[in-house]
């Protein structure tokens, strides 16, 4: 407890520093896009690519996204899902109504075939043209690690699995809750100096996540409605119009106080920030970018509005803001929660992975002509959890689990594949370490590497960002084009 105001003044004090954008607290709060223009014109990275991390929050069931339909694998299926009760988990087979979507990987596995959760229509569209992959088994592993040394604990493992904070964190920045740098921020912290303001370079429209921290990037929160602006410095305060100048005037006041004075220039040069980020993305809507449709809940039939849809209409209206801003690398990051199944998984999960599917399948149709441009190419979306569930259920629903299956999407992705071996579709295997729980084939490290060279990192500054990956021999699961 005795180290906690410290630990905040330091936070605070690198925050202020880093919000100053370049320039000391007298500096003009306002910035203006000429600025932006004139730093961008400095910069070396002449293209542009963005990667969308798409956290889905509470561990989603990997056994009914992506399954094995061979007779052999689904009638094991059926043996551990399907429970003499009303509320199995099991899904109809391919073919019956409401049936799971077959697909066909390019790269064959002996003796095996696949299929998608019905509710991933829209996903498998992608995946059948060669735009959406599959990797298989994915989790937080520290080194390669077999069930013999899992049950042994003769090799380090992860800490505080299972955990639905500490995997979360895990996830995104690969040490238990309390990490202060996730790897999409570090990820940031090597590539801020190619945008025109590193402000901008690592961007939530889902609240505050340690994904997209750094070590000197910090993450620019917004929602759809735009910047998150400083309540009452327009319009009405209690009441008066007249209220908003003087406010202004006083949160944004110089003052000898060391702490008054930055805290002024962080207000100033976040209301600047504001307007320029508002004048910068795209409307959303007809004049900028269309409004996702509504989509169809599979167990209602009713069409709702999506939210992460809209979450991912957000990231695009500032990917069309990129050229005003001078943006080359942006890394983002969008949530959908309700993923712990205990309990009603069936009909609570195939209302989530509709919403997925649908938001999705939008982000890809939006890119493929933003402002006329298709942008498909420079934009990779992938899947994140806090980890899978346990294969058998405790009824109508699963336990926490540890490795899953994930999505990545994309026009720079070698789609139409499932990339790694697909586990076996039963338990007491060798990767089962205990209810059907994967103990995980590939690292979190090995994936965000994968997506991290492709951002355009060297081997060396991927090492950095993931010191564990030295630990594997296959550094790079290859489903990124060069």
């Amino acid at each position: 407890m005795s180290n906690r105001p410290n630990a905040s003044r330091r936070h605070f004090l690198r925050t202020a520093s880093l919000l100053s954008l370049a320039g000391s607290s007298a500096a003009p709060f306002a910035l203006n896009l000429a600025t932006l223009g004139a730093a961008a014109a400095q910069t070396v990275t002449s293209d542009y690519k963005a990667i969308v991390c798409l956290f889905l929050y509470g561990g989603n069931d990997q056994g009914n996204t992506v399954l094995a339909t061979d007779p052999s694998s689904w009638a094991d299926y059926q043996r551990i899902r399907a429970t003499v009760d009303v509320a199995s988990i099991a899904l109809p087979a391919v073919g019956a109504t409401g049936g799971v979507l077959p697909i066909v990987p390019a790269t064959l596995q002996a003796g095996r075939s696949f299929a998608l959760h019905p509710s991933l229509a829209p996903v498998k569209g992608l995946f059948d043209a060669g735009r959406a992959a599959v990797v298989a088994n994915v989790g937080p592993l520290l080194m390669p690690t077999t069930l013999t040394q899992y049950k042994a604990a003769s090799v380090s493992l992860p800490p505080k699995l299972f955990s639905h904070n500490d995997q979360q964190s895990t996830w995104q920045a690969l040490v238990p809750e309390g990490a202060a740098a996730g790897w999409g921020g570090r990820m940031g912290d090597l590539l801020a100096s190619a945008n025109g303001t590193p402000l901008f370079t690592a961007i939530s429209a889902q609240g505050n996540a340690v994904f997209l921290s750094g070590r000197t990037v910090n993450q620019y929160q917004i929602t759809s409605a735009g910047a998150v602006p400083i309540n009452s410095l327009s319009g009405s305060l209690f009441g008066s119009s007249a209220g908003a100048n003087p406010l202004q005037s006083i949160v944004t006041a110089d003052a000898a106080n060391l702490f008054e004075k930055e805290h002024a220039a962080v207000v100033g040069r976040a209301i600047g920030a504001q307007g320029v980020m508002g004048s910068a993305m795209l409307a959303a809507g007809p004049t900028g970018v269309p409004n996702p449709t509504q989509y169809t809940n599979p167990n209602t039939g009713a069409l709702v509005t999506n939210a992460l849809a809209v979450q991912l209409q957000t990231v695009a209206r500032i990917i069309g803001g990129r050229g005003p801003l001078g943006q080359h690398r942006q890394v983002f990051f969008v949530g959908l929660s309700s993923f712990d199944s205990h309990d009603d998984q069936r009909v609570n999960q195939a209302d989530l992975l509709a919403r997925v599917a649908h938001a999705i399948a939008y982000f890809d149709d939006t890119l493929s002509s933003l402002q006329g441009i298709d942008l498909r190419n420079q934009v990779t979306l992938f899947t994140a959890s806090d980890f899978g569930r346990t294969f058998t259920s405790n009824g109508d629903g699963t336990d926490h689990g540890w490795g899953s299956h994930h999505f990545v999407v994309g026009g720079a992705v070698r789609g139409g594949d499932i990339y790694g071996a697909f586990p076996v579709t039963s338990v007491g295997h060798s990767q089962d370490v205990g209810s059907g729980r994967l103990l995980p084939q590939f690292s979190v490290d090995q994936y965000g590497a994968t997506l991290a060279r492709w951002f355009g990192l060297s081997a060396g500054q991927v090492s950095d960002i993931f010191p564990s990956l030295a630990n594997f021999t296959q550094q790079n699961l290859n489903f990124m084009k060069a």
